[in-house]
């Protein structure tokens, strides 16, 4: 019985193997949503590139390479295929953006989207106090 459990937790635990390439300090929010299924969230980072090599600009980063716009539609084609049949329609788009970043590259990542048909999109935040309440 334990190695049946150890087998089945060795099967069922996904690891992060995604590295982060680009600096993202997220932008603070007060109304935040906490998503339970987080194996139907794909990542979009958008920010400086760590390593100075790749400029100075913001960059999109895909899984774990530097990528286009243009690149997108078929990037969100090949992670609903990473899902079962019944959850490619539930998969969301998680938007990580440095808060420096203007919003040019990012309506061009959300209209690359929208071609996609990935119309599920969050947008990653840090918590912060609600203010301007009464009491």
């Amino acid at each position: 019985i334990v190695f049946m459990l150890l087998f089945f937790f060795m099967v069922a635990t996904v690891l992060r193997t995604e590295d982060e390439k680009v600096q993202v300090t997220k932008p603070e929010a007060s109304e935040l949503y906490k998503v339970e299924k987080k194996h139907l969230i794909r990542y979009v980072n958008i920010g400086t590139p760590m390593d100075t090599r790749y400029g100075t600009e913001p960059v999109i980063q895909l899984n774990d390479q530097f990528s286009q716009p243009e690149e997108i539609q078929e990037w969100i084609v090949k992670e609903r295929e990473t899902l079962a049949e019944s959850e490619q329609s539930k998969m969301w788009v998680s938007l990580k953006v440095d808060k420096e970043t203007k919003m040019g590259i990012v309506t061009d990542v959300k209209q690359e989207l929208r071609k996609a048909t990935a119309l599920k999109v969050l947008y990653s935040a840090t918590s912060r106090a609600r203010t301007g309440e009464e009491e």
